[in-house]
């Protein structure tokens, strides 16, 4: 066997979701060793905050992202999708830039800049390419909201990196990584209650084109002055809250699998809230809560219950969440518990509730490692090809 027709370059969500499980198990270790002086920070020109940042959103995060799109896109647009080859080298494009921001400081400044943009090319032209070849044939007409925030995350990573634009660069990367999200829960949440509780949750094509246009706006948020930006947040968390009332929540939250990703829709609300009060009334909150309040509600809730469903329904199996899924799930939200609401009912032990969060990041996808690698490294069960 070829190593290119092993059952892991299949399909985009087997390899990144590997890399997604390792990243989510080991960054935000990394990060809590090197705040407490445990572990040298990496040889790098910026500092530890910003290649935190970029690695949770641009690692971990464009992991996650990257096996989701690559593998939705195909289905959306119904063409075989990206396999072989060149998913091996966006595999290898994603690890280069890994060793590259861990090594800038001793790297030649050509060398470094094209191992930080590599990946992100890459894959984002593969995608962008697959939506507009393929346009006549796709499912979603809203899909040209991706090929818009995809270019975006580029510019997003690299201010990221420049100490003068770091906190642009992070509003940017915060606000498309919640477009990504409003687009996908809006058309998974559809299906998973109706196959689940056969009902049908509220879609209105106003009220969600209005939500995504919003969310679209605040990608240049940080270019705004605060005022307005804060009353265009609030307008996106009200209309968020009005139609999550009509999204059933009462039946959601019975089953543990549906009801987390609710909890993490929930999240993105509290973010926009929390940021709108920072802007208007300056809460006296322990920790950057704004930011985490996406990072382990949003991302840290909704993304271990996707991983789990699509590397079982993707590989041919019964998409059940068993005690060992479910576990995981809870590890997370006591992850959540830790990093963001034990700080402002302890503060004087920070420094524990975050070593107590990043344990359970270890944790958890460590778990869901064990859980999905087998799923992802062999073949699919039920004898089709991919």
């Amino acid at each position: 066997m070829k190593p290119s027709t092993h059952p892991l370059w299949l399909a985009g969500f087997r390899p990144f979701f590997v890399l997604a499980c390792l990243s989510g198990l080991s960054l935000p270790v990394l990060w809590t060793l090197m705040l407490n002086g445990v572990m040298a920070p990496p040889k790098t020109s910026f500092s530890m905050i910003q290649w935190h940042a970029h690695e949770m959103f641009f690692a971990f995060g464009w992991a996650i992202l990257g096996g989701f799109l690559l593998t939705a896109t195909k289905n959306w647009v119904q063409v075989r999708g990206y396999h072989g080859k060149s998913l091996m080298f966006l595999v290898a494009a994603w690890t280069f830039e890994r060793a590259g921001m861990c090594f800038e400081g001793s790297w030649p400044p050509l060398l470094f800049r094209i191992s930080n943009n590599l990946f992100l090319v890459s894959i984002g032209a593969m995608l962008v390419w697959t939506l507009v070849r393929n346009r006549k044939h796709d499912s979603y007409r809203d899909n040209y909201f991706f090929l818009l925030i995809i270019p975006a995350f580029l510019v997003a990573k690299n201010l990221m990196l420049s100490p003068d634009t770091m906190q642009i660069g992070w509003s940017m990367a915060i606000a498309l990584f919640r477009m990504a999200f409003l687009v996908m829960l809006e058309r998974t949440l559809s299906q998973f209650m109706n196959s689940v509780f056969q009902v049908t949750i509220l879609r209105n094509a106003v009220l969600d084109t209005a939500i995504k246009v919003l969310g679209l706006i605040l990608v240049c948020e940080s270019l705004f002055p605060a005022p307005l930006s804060g009353w265009i947040e609030l307008l996106l968390a009200i209309l968020l809250t009005g139609r999550f009332i009509f999204w059933k929540p009462q039946l959601a939250m019975q089953r543990l699998d549906i009801g987390i990703m609710y909890l993490g829709y929930i999240a993105i609300i509290s973010q926009l809230l929390i940021d709108v009060l920072g802007k208007f009334a300056h809460p006296a909150l322990v920790g950057s809560v704004s930011v985490h309040m996406f990072t382990f509600g949003a991302m840290g809730l909704i993304i271990p219950a996707m991983v789990i469903r699509i590397s079982k329904g993707h590989t041919g199996r019964k998409v059940a969440f068993d005690s060992a899924d479910k576990m995981a799930l809870w590890i997370m939200m006591l992850a959540f518990a830790f990093r963001l609401i034990a700080p402002q009912l302890y503060p004087q032990a920070y420094g524990a509730w975050m070593t107590l969060a990043a344990t359970c990041w270890f944790a958890c996808f460590s778990l869901l490692a064990w859980r999905c690698f087998p799923f992802l490294w062999q073949a699919r069960v039920d004898g089709k090809e991919h």
